[in-house]
Parts: C-alpha cells; structure tokens; sequence
C-alpha cells in the first residue's frame, strides 16, 4: 500500500504493527516536534492518525482544533463515500456513518489550563474499516466503513483527503475566526434538541464549541476542554 501524500506544512510519520499514533504524536510533542507532524498507522481492520498542532492562543480557545479536524474528516469522507453514505460527528468526538459509531476523535496538550497557551495541543483520530468482532448486523449501533457501501474508499486517500481539508478549515479559521467553523459543525453535529439521558437537552454549543443542555429552567456549559484526554 503507498504512503499517503501530504500537502505542504504538514509532515506524514508512519508508525506500524499496533503502535498508537495518537500516543507516539504526544511524545514527539513533548520532544518538540514541527507543528503539522502527521503520525498514521494504516492496518487492514482500522485507520488511525494523529496531528501535533503549535496553538498561539489559549487553551480553551485552541481546542477548536478538534470541531475543525471532525469536520475536516466529515468533509474528506464525504467526498469519497458514495451519495447515499451518511456521515455525522458527535460532540464528544464520535464519528457515526449511516448513524451507527465507526470511530472516535481525542485530543490532549501539554496543559490543562484552559486560560494558558499549550506548547502543542494533539488532536487524533481512530476508523473502523472492517469489524473483527461482532457478524455484521449483530451490533447494530456499531459499524466499520467498509460495511456502509465504502469498500473503495482507500485509506491512503481518506488520510491525503483529510489533511487537505483540515488544511482548509484550519486557513478558514485563521482568517475568519470561530464563525464558520461553528455553523459547519453546528450542521453535522448528533442529538441537537434530543434528551442527554437525565441531564436535560441538547442546545447546540457556544461559541467555543461547549455544550450547551438544558435541564428546567437552567442551561449548563460543558466546555471542550472537558474531553482533554491525560497527557503521557
């Protein structure tokens, strides 16, 4: 299978067998790596890929990489799925096609100190390609890409298609702020309006991507920063 191709600023580092790139592009982080270092690992049953980002804001303000890489990938997929294949994002990083879970994004920094500028920030994600457990149909709530009809999308091209349209979103919102990036997502998102179990409903987010529920007569913020993962 060939590497995938990557646009200028951005540096692909190829990690194999069942090494985690999301936990290696911490350790390059943490070692100082470029901005823009892409850390994939292509296996026959999932795809995963990382990205080390250099914020110059703060905190709370940079984890708008993680909206901005969903929606990266939504739009990357979407190109190369067929018509009918749909594909959503969860707020907490969940990535469904055809409204069933196929994958999941994480993000961890160097600080979680919301008011700080981090010196990296880590934004990764994980895709099912082909399910190894459950028969298909079994798990209905679970499904892997190449069981919703995308059986020729390459995940060598999916990785080069993502990383241009991260590129993308990501000038966009050096030149536009939040604005766009918010109604994007806003459009994609799952369970807007619908019931959180016990905590209230599902308003949308903030203008900091936090989700806003409401519960009565109250709304409580739950802000992005909340889904920091621990760094290692």
């Amino acid at each position: 299978m060939s590497e995938p191709v990557f646009p200028p600023l951005l540096t692909g580092h190829p990690v194999q067998g069942g090494e985690d790139p999301f936990e290696r592009a911490q350790a390059m982080a943490a070692l100082g790596c470029d901005a823009g270092s892409v850390v994939y690992n292509i296996q026959a049953d999932r795809l995963r890929v990382a990205i080390v980002f250099a914020p110059e804001v703060s905190l709370q303000d940079a984890m708008a990489m993680l909206p901005l890489c969903a929606i990266g990938f939504q739009n990357a997929l979407g190109a190369l799925a067929p018509p009918e294949v749909a594909v959503h994002l969860g707020w907490d990083g969940l990535i469904c096609v055809n409204g069933a879970k196929c994958g999941q994004f994480q993000t961890s920094a160097s600080t979680t100190d919301t008011s700080a500028i981090p010196d990296w920030l880590v934004v990764g994600w994980e895709l099912a390609l082909l399910q190894t457990g459950d028969a298909p149909g079994d798990n209905p709530d679970v499904t892997a890409l190449y069981d919703e009809g995308c059986a020729d999308v390459s995940p060598t091209q999916l990785v080069e298609s993502w990383s241009r349209h991260m590129l993308t979103w990501l000038n966009r919102w050096q030149d536009e702020g939040n604005a766009p990036l918010h109604s994007e997502w806003m459009g994609l998102l799952r369970g807007v309006g619908e019931p959180l179990g016990d905590q209230g409903v599902f308003l949308g987010t903030d203008e900091r991507f936090g989700m806003l529920i409401r519960d009565g007569a109250d709304t409580h913020l739950r802000p992005l920063t909340q889904l920091l993962e621990t760094t290692r």
